[in-house]
């Protein structure tokens, strides 16, 4: 079956955007992905929306395999995320996540009913089951709530405290100074487990006051996905991968402008942040080396600063060139779990992290995005993120930081806090 395609001209942008929001959160599946009008480099869709599920792919005996099947026979558009313990099962392991009910799968790949493409002067739809003029009409007669209410306040509790926080953080420099690793990204959870909130009014809450350019609303049934994330972790552009990962982070001085730069010249020159950053971009070249045509993987940009609504952060770009027939299945066995978000190396550092963070990652510093109907893809690093269940009323969030020998465990721990505070003043 063919989806019927037909682009429409819009007046204002802002306005249907949103209304394509509240549009989108109507079904059960829905993956509302958005670049909040940065302008990065390797920039592709301005926003990206897709609804409705006509075939799924989720965690299966033989996943990878079945994955690589799935991919193969469906030359369309799919939407879905990858947990981070998804990493595990590449790894030959059978993680346990999947008891709890407030959690996501660990992979879920969704083809859409529809799919709407937005640009700046116009509307693209394509759709399988109805004409792209009804699906435009439904979405332009959506009213825009004037107020929505986004949360109850609560008390937000931590999976530990400071104290066991620097503990672990000392037992973790340990391992590095006997050679274990050189560098860990090690994360804690904060959650509510009895939140009464608006998921939809959350996220745009959230992407007002921190809107990054990989922002998602992603929801699987009760679950939801609140994400204002920066980081991509890999797109496929014809035969290009290109990974965009950050390490490095400093808070902004919005009220004067030439602190604020001084501050970002400190980041750039810090040799603490060079340091992690450039361990995170040699694992980057080593995980796409093992998918990438020989001697094309290179690094276009070392320590490029970029600066965000709160903080700036340092980003490189490492790309590389692949053959055709490698498919997503392929580029997740070599690269992930990405290495911003472990550290290295990889497979040591995984099993500490598994050792040593008190509850499992999920979703957070997993991946959502979407594959296109020629291939190519393009997929977020889920941090600065709220996942919650409508059902059970769970809310959580993670942050973390890069550790390596010569950090100081109360500024990591204030570094996390500075991560959440756009999360934290949502809220209240």
């Amino acid at each position: 079956m063919q989806r019927q395609t037909q682009v429409f001209n819009i007046t204002d942008f802002s306005t249907t955007k949103l209304q394509l929001l509240y549009w989108a959160n109507q079904y059960s599946s829905c993956s509302f992905l958005d670049n909040n009008q940065y302008k990065l480099s390797y920039h592709t869709i301005e926003c990206l929306v897709g609804v409705g599920s006509l075939k799924i792919f989720k965690a299966a005996k033989d996943c990878q395999k079945e994955l690589k099947c799935f991919l193969k026979e469906t030359n369309d558009w799919l939407f879905g995320h990858v947990g981070y313990e998804y990493g595990e099962i590449i790894d030959g392991g059978k993680p346990d996540i999947n008891s709890n009910s407030h959690t996501f799968e660990v992979i879920h790949f969704f083809q859409p009913e529809i799919v709407v493409l937005l640009h700046k002067d116009s509307v693209e739809i394509q759709s399988m089951n109805k004409t792209p003029k009804e699906v435009f009409e439904s979405i332009t007669k959506i009213k825009i709530p004037t107020q929505n209410n986004s949360t109850a306040h609560s008390v937000i509790r931590a999976t530990q405290s400071k104290e066991d926080y620097l503990n672990t953080i000392y037992q973790l420099k340990q391992h590095i100074k006997r050679g274990d690793c050189y560098e860990i990204n090690y994360c804690q959870e904060f959650y509510i487990e009895r939140a009464n909130i608006n998921p939809l009014a959350v996220y745009l809450q959230l992407t007002t006051i921190s809107p990054n350019p990989f922002s998602c609303y992603y929801k699987v049934n009760n679950n939801h996905l609140l994400c204002a994330s920066p980081e991509r972790y890999l797109l496929k552009k014809e035969n290009k991968l290109i990974s965009q990962p950050i390490k490095g982070t400093a808070k902004r001085n919005l009220l004067e402008n030439d602190v604020d730069n001084v501050l970002k010249r400190a980041l750039h020159s810090s040799a603490k942040e060079r340091a992690e950053n450039v361990m995170i971009v040699d694992l980057v070249r080593n995980d796409l080396s093992r998918i990438c045509k020989e001697a094309t993987v290179k690094v276009e940009e070392l320590f490029g600063i970029h600066t965000f609504p709160h903080i700036h952060q340092m980003i490189s770009t490492v790309t590389g060139e692949i053959d055709p027939e490698v498919d997503f299945a392929d580029v997740l066995q070599a690269s992930f779990p990405m290495g911003s978000m472990t550290g290295a190396p990889k497979k040591r550092v995984m099993e500490l992290i598994k050792q040593y963070e008190p509850s499992a990652r999920g979703l957070y510093s997993g991946t959502v995005g979407y594959i296109a109907p020629n291939k190519d893809f393009d997929f977020n690093v889920v941090i600065r993120s709220v996942v919650y269940n409508t059902a059970t009323q769970y809310l959580s969030y993670h942050v973390g930081s890069g550790i390596t020998y010569y950090s100081d465990a109360d500024a990591e721990y204030e570094e996390c806090l500075l991560k959440a505070q756009a999360i934290k003043a949502v809220l209240g």
